[in-house]
């Protein structure tokens, strides 16, 4: 596993460039029994579809990373670099976990790898709408090789704020949109959002500010965006609450948004809950869906993500149980 793992994560396959990941893994996995379907997904990328039999179970995860690409190092039983753990690290125990089920017998399961889950699910909405007669769908995540019970909802906003331009000397023949932005944002900070008894608090953070003035101008626009992690208890009182804090001079535009989610749980597993985003949600044609991997979500996305091979050998076994338990409750 160690060499699959490293080799697939020598490849760049950060959102927009993980159809080379696709086609690598179209050329070189073995996977014996399966036929591959190659669903294109709209935009120069793929999803991978290995099926065995007609699959009532399948097996998903995702193909692209976030940026920066970070090549790959062992040390100590770990992998480090960019897809450890999100996703490659999962798609090593699921591809495993298929080529075991395989050898034992087993048939009617699939291994759907899909494309763009960072930026917006694309890959799963294809597949969601072109795969058909699945009764249960198992994500992989890094959950610590917990089961999940249920996961935090987004809201994506895309706020403008406008203001008039002026010499900075003379402030007031200006209006500075910066000003109006830090105001917004001081009411923001003080809405209380009502705390889930299951998934806990609302959280939200601010990414890809702009604000194109010189330093001796006032500025008459910022943008930037608001990115929400929902409960159940919040998820529909948000976009009321930015706009009861909004005046004419701010525009918001919600840009995504997937509802907080229940998963199917099995008994006898480590559980939690999550606050990150998955390609679940997108997949509800396929059944009901779980949520399963090994490695932790808490360095995913950061300079140090890693997985640890052991978590990997854990996962197989679990997946493959799980697979067993799913098995029964279709029969």
């Amino acid at each position: 596993m160690t060499t699959e793992l490293v080799q697939i994560m020598k490849i760049d396959s950060t959102s927009g460039k993980e159809v080379e990941l696709a086609n690598y893994i179209a050329r070189t996995f073995k996977t014996p029994g399966a036929t591959l379907e190659i669903q294109e997904v709209g935009d120069g990328s793929v999803n991978l579809f290995f099926k065995w039999g007609t699959p009532k179970i399948v097996f998903c995860t995702h193909l692209d990373t976030v940026p920066p690409y970070i090549e790959p190092w062992a040390d100590n039983g770990k992998i480090f670099g960019r897809g450890a753990c999100d996703a490659k690290g999962q798609i090593i125990a699921a591809y495993n976990a298929c080529k075991e089920l395989q050898a034992e017998g087993q048939t009617n399961f699939g291994l759907l790898l899909v494309a763009g889950e960072e930026i917006g699910s694309k890959g799963a909405k294809i597949a969601n709408s072109l795969i058909k007669d699945c009764q249960y769908v198992i994500v992989g995540e890094p959950t610590e090789n917990k089961l999940i019970r249920a996961g935090k909802g987004i809201q994506l906003y895309e706020v403008n704020i406008k203001g008039i331009s002026s010499h900075s000397g003379y402030p007031q023949y200006g209006d500075d949109a910066i000003e109006r932005m830090r105001v917004f944002l001081n009411k923001l900070s003080e809405v209380k959002f009502p705390v889930d008894n299951l998934l806990g608090t609302t959280t939200y953070n601010i990414g890809m500010l702009s604000s194109n003035n010189a330093h001796n101008v006032l500025p008459n626009l910022v943008t930037f965006r608001i990115y929400f992690r929902t409960t159940f208890s919040s998820h529909l009182l948000i976009e009321n609450r930015l706009k009861g804090i909004s005046d004419d001079k701010i525009s918001i535009t919600k840009i995504r948004e997937d509802k907080p989610f229940r998963f199917h749980y099995i008994d006898g597993y480590h559980s939690d809950i999550v606050a990150f985003a998955s390609d679940g949600p997108c997949l509800s044609n396929l059944g009901r869906c779980l949520l399963y991997g090994p490695g932790s979500i808490k360095v995913a996305h950061t300079d140090k993500e890693f997985i640890d091979l052991s978590d990997i050998e854990r996962a197989v076994v679990d997946l493959k149980n799980i697979f067993k338990t799913l098995t029964q409750e279709i029969e």
